[in-house]
């Protein structure tokens, strides 16, 4: 379980920039920063599993997610506005 959480937590960044590097394409800018929106949510999966099976104690899982979802309203402020990373419509 560990080295899912590491996996797809590291997989955010990594798709975070991919989508840097095809900023000029709009929809393709998107497409890789939905695929990293995937990859944060699954590790909040993840967490998820982890605290059921008690792997983690609840005010660290409580911790790791809020920064998942803070991590999710980044990526989801980049997908609206594309424009402010240098996207531009093609």
């Amino acid at each position: 379980m560990t080295d899912q959480i590491r996996r797809s937590s590291r997989s955010v960044s990594a798709c975070i920039a991919e989508s840097y590097r095809k900023r000029a394409y709009t929809a393709h800018f998107k497409s890789k920063l939905s695929d990293a929106d995937m990859e944060n949510s699954e590790t909040g999966v993840w967490l998820d599993f982890a605290l059921a099976c008690e792997y983690i104690q609840p005010k660290k899982h409580q911790e790791l997610i809020e920064q998942s979802e803070e991590v999710g309203k980044l990526i989801n402020y980049m997908i609206l506005n594309p424009n402010k990373f240098g996207s531009i419509k093609r």
